[in-house]
């Protein structure tokens, strides 16, 4: 799961507030079903119609490339969820949902709790694979994805900063991920 969120330069709203996941709104689930071995089974973009920023701010279009457009024509946060939930069935009990770093769960929650409607995907354990992949290589530094990709001589695939390409581009290094880390580092709803 890879999120995009309305964002503005300098991280300050329209109303001068310093942009955080409480005042930041969820514009994409960039989504991507993988095994554990990176065998991609299925990806899809959900994107989100905005309501409390409705207007996208140039800074965020161009980081993302989601369009004022694109989000217009887009469902609403609840129907969103529904969508997703229908894409993604019911799913294995072994089902664990995965993020590059904490945030996208964070956001997610909070996002959850403002419209009360949780994604059913939050009811499974949750691995944040960019700490699993810094144990796994030994680094110290906070990677991003991109400098993760390029520590494996791979180029990112598609446009960075769209959700569902993000997405793609983690399963790309889930074989390279130390598994044996997974039931210490799971975070439980």
């Amino acid at each position: 799961m890879d999120l995009e969120a309305t964002c503005w330069q300098n991280s300050l709203t329209p109303s001068g507030e310093r942009q955080n996941i409480h005042n930041m709104e969820i514009i994409e689930f960039g989504c991507a079903l993988a095994t554990r071995a990176g065998e991609l089974l299925d990806a899809r973009s959900f994107l989100v119609r905005p309501a409390r920023n409705p207007v996208l701010s140039e800074f965020c279009t161009s980081l993302t490339s989601i369009s004022q457009s694109m989000v217009d024509e887009a469902s609403i946060y609840p129907d969103v969820v529904s969508a997703l939930n229908n894409w993604l069935g019911t799913p294995e009990e072994s089902l664990i949902w995965c993020s590059w770093g904490n945030y996208d769960r964070l956001h997610i929650l909070a996002e959850s709790e403002k419209h009360g409607l949780l994604p059913s995907f939050m009811a499974y354990p949750h691995l944040n694979l960019k700490r699993i992949w810094r144990l796994s290589t030994g680094q110290k530094k906070k990677n991003g994805l991109s400098n993760a990709l390029i520590y494996h001589n791979l180029a990112f695939e598609g446009r960075q900063h769209r959700g569902v390409d993000d997405a793609r581009n983690i399963v790309r290094l889930l074989p390279v991920m130390d598994w044996s880390l997974e039931s210490e580092l799971l975070t439980h709803p």
